[in-house]
């Protein structure tokens, strides 16, 4: 049996940069892998299992909102995995590791916005402005829409990026955003020989401390982010060669498919729908849909936003039955749901278990009361995926991530950028945001959302 790698249309993976491959690699190499029964992933993972929010929780946010991250983080976590990871194999069990190609730059360089830049891609650039994005046109008449074909493919660096309305927005939000800075460094008076490589480095580092001071506080903990900053790596041994951990992409970094709501309001015009399939993407926007971020993010003088979901052993019933169009054909019905994928994602690649990686750390395993498998008659040691979920859940409330799933995230996401030669980490240790932003010295998505006059 196979399955694919990611979840995308399958008609889109074809289209991912063929760009020189990177490598994955292990964190953990000497850990021995979980042998576990693929009827128990299969049973753990279908519809109307224990992963199912629908069979948890009758399908309602309620109680589990998690106020303390807004719904739309979950959606930018998924915009920087496809800035970092892009892996087009489908996965046999046992796969060699070897044989895994990331067709993305390990870094957070945007290359998912900027592809191979105006010579190299210059579909994706204003041919009477190559220092600009081109954007598209919707059934108004506003720039509100990504560039598409007549076919309404989006013409962006990463078609992921369109599989979805809320992403897909969101990439156009990052379109918006260079092209203001455009506009802001030529009124600095930058020369034009010079502006939009400085505006491509703006956004980038500006992109970079969100993640750094924004998206991985609220993801993992203030406590554990200060933790690595101050004292360094502890279990990522790049040594200066920077690859994506099999524990990262396909396990810990899968913390945000739990955190996605099983329904959202998109704007004042009172539309709403799931992920999928009343979310799906590859088509063109109309005005109806185009997404208010203040239902998203917290903006400044507007509304309370929605909340994600909170972090827990359960996903939204869309992302448990997805539809045939985002997983094409598949020979088990399982097949359509992301959480049996993720788990049979860790099978495939021999990844340890949850309480394995948590000695190496020194941590306290969860104890089998509280991963909560032997109440369906499972008594062996849990995948990594679902344990991160059940330990974000049993010591943090669902709030953020815990010590295991946190530091790898955490870990693997600051190393690339001190890996990094061209991260503001590297060139300029002391360097704040210099775009405006609501105070001095900062700047977080909200402002990037109204610089980009999304917000």
């Amino acid at each position: 049996m196979s399955t694919h790698s990611c979840v995308i249309a399958p008609h889109l993976k074809d289209s991912l940069s063929t760009a020189d491959a990177g490598k994955y690699g292990r964190m953990f190499a000497l850990l021995p892998a979980l042998e576990t029964d693929e009827e128990y992933l299969l049973a753990l993972g279908r519809a109307g299992s224990i992963m199912d929010v629908d069979s948890t929780q009758g399908g309602t946010e309620g109680n589990s909102d998690n106020p303390r991250i807004a719904a739309g983080f979950p959606v930018f976590g998924q915009f920087i995995a496809h800035d970092i990871t892009a892996d087009r194999s489908l996965l046999l069990h046992h796969a060699r590791l070897q044989e895994l190609r990331n067709f993305r730059t390990p870094r957070l360089d945007l290359d998912c916005l900027y592809g191979a830049g105006p010579t190299g891609d210059p579909h994706l650039y204003d041919i009477d402005d190559l220092d600009k994005f081109l954007l598209g046109v919707n059934d108004v008449g506003n720039m509100d829409d990504l560039p598409r074909n007549r076919q309404g493919r989006a013409l962006v660096g990463d078609p992921r990026n369109d599989v979805h309305l809320i992403i897909s927005q969101l990439h156009l939000a990052f379109l918006k955003f260079h092209n203001h800075v455009v506009n802001w460094l030529r009124e600095q008076g930058v020369p034009s020989s010079e502006v939009f490589n400085e505006a491509r480095r703006l956004v980038r580092w500006h992109y970079q401390w969100i993640v750094v001071h924004e998206f991985l506080p609220l993801s993992v903990g203030e406590v554990l982010v200060d933790d690595i900053l101050t004292n360094g790596l502890r279990y990522y041994p790049y040594d200066g060669n920077p690859f994506i951990p099999v524990e990262f992409a396909d396990a810990a970094y899968r913390f945000g498919h739990s955190q996605i709501r099983s329904l959202y309001t998109l704007n004042d015009s009172g539309a709403k729908g799931n992920v999928f399939p009343d979310c799906a993407g590859t088509c063109p926007v109309l005005h109806d849909r185009v997404i208010d971020w203040s239902y998203f993010f917290e903006i400044p003088g507007e509304k309370k936003p929605q909340a994600s979901k909170k972090i827990d052993n359960s996903l939204a019933h869309s992302l448990i039955d997805l539809p045939e169009s985002v997983v094409g054909k598949t020979e088990l019905p399982e097949q359509h749901s992301l959480a049996y994928r993720d788990l049979e994602r860790g099978l495939a690649l021999d990844l340890p278990s949850g309480e394995t990686i948590s000695r190496a750390m020194g941590v306290e395993p969860l104890t089998l009361e509280e991963v909560g498998l032997s109440k369906l008659g499972y008594q062996g040691e849990t995948p990594l995926f679902y344990y991160i979920l059940k330990e974000a859940e049993v010591r943090y409330e669902g709030e953020h991530l815990g010590e295991v799933g946190g530091r790898i995230v955490a870990e693997v996401l600051l190393a690339l950028l001190d890996s990094d030669t061209t991260s503001y980490r590297n060139i300029d240790t002391e360097w704040v945001p210099t775009l405006p932003g609501a105070r001095e010295g900062d700047f977080t998505i909200a402002d990037l959302l109204q610089f980009a006059r999304t917000a």
